[in-house]
C-alpha cells in the first residue's frame, strides 16, 4: 500500500482519513481541494489540473484524497489502493454543515488558503444525488478495474475504524474488506472478499 487514492461525497471524511493514513503509513497525503482550488474560490483550469496530478502520481508514494472526475482515471491507473467512503447523504450534509461552524471564515487544513469554508445550493444538491449518480459510476468502475488493485469500501464509522486498525499491520500480510453488492448498493455482510497482499 504506497499509492492510495480516497474518494467519496463531499462531507464523507475523506480528509480526515487521509491524514490519519498519513501517520500510520508514513506516506505524505494531498488534497486535491488545496492543489486544484485558487484563492477566492477559482478553480483551477482542467489542462493545468492534468499537469498537476500526472506530477503527484509519478512519485513512489501518495495518498491523495479527492474526487474531480477530470483526472480520476489517472489517479486510479496509478493507485494501488482505492478507497471509497460510502456515506450516507445525511451524514455527508451533517458533516459539512458541522465543517462549517468549525471553520467559519477561515480556510480548512485540506483546503487552498483564502478559501474561507462554505456551502451553497449547488454542493449540497451534489452531495444529495452522489449516491444516485457518482456511486453508480464508481461501482461500475470497480467491476471493470484492475484486478491487482486493492479495493476498500468503508460504508460506515465502524468500518472505518477497523481499516484503520488493520492498516497498521499490512506492510506484508493480505486485507479482507467488506465487499459491497454493486447491484443492491448493499453490504454483503457477512461477507468479505479476500484482495491481493497490500505491501
Amino acid at each position: 500500500m504506497k499509492r492510495v487514492l480516497l474518494i467519496g461525497s463531499g462531507g464523507a471524511g475523506k480528509s480526515t482519513l487521509a491524514r490519519k493514513m498519513s501517520k500510520q503509513l508514513n506516506i505524505t497525503a494531498f488534497h486535491l481541494d488545496k492543489l486544484l482550488w485558487k484563492p477566492n474560490w477559482q478553480m483551477t483550469p482542467k489542462p493545468e489540473q492534468a499537469i498537476i496530478v500526472n506530477n503527484l502520481v509519478r512519485q513512489d508514494s501518495w495518498i491523495i484524497d479527492g474526487n474531480y472526475n477530470g483526472t480520476l482515471d489517472i489517479r486510479v491507473a496509478a493507485a494501488d489502493t482505492i478507497v471509497f467512503l460510502d456515506r450516507s447523504r445525511f451524514v455527508c450534509i451533517y458533516q459539512v454543515f458541522k465543517r462549517l461552524l468549525q471553520y467559519r471564515g477561515t480556510s480548512r487544513p485540506d483546503m487552498q488558503d483564502d478559501c474561507p469554508e462554505k456551502i451553497d445550493w449547488d454542493f449540497l444538491k451534489w452531495i444529495w444525488q452522489f449516491p444516485n449518480k457518482q456511486k453508480v459510476i464508481i461501482m461500475n468502475m470497480f467491476e471493470t478495474i484492475d484486478q491487482s488493485k486493492n479495493i476498500v469500501i468503508l460504508k460506515k464509522k465502524a468500518d472505518r475504524k477497523i481499516f484503520g486498525s488493520i492498516i497498521s499491520f499490512t506492510k506484508n500480510v493480505q486485507i479482507y474488506v467488506i465487499k459491497t453488492n454493486v447491484e443492491s448498493g448493499r453490504s454483503n455482510n457477512p461477507s468479505y472478499f479476500r484482495k491481493n497482499a497490500i505491501r
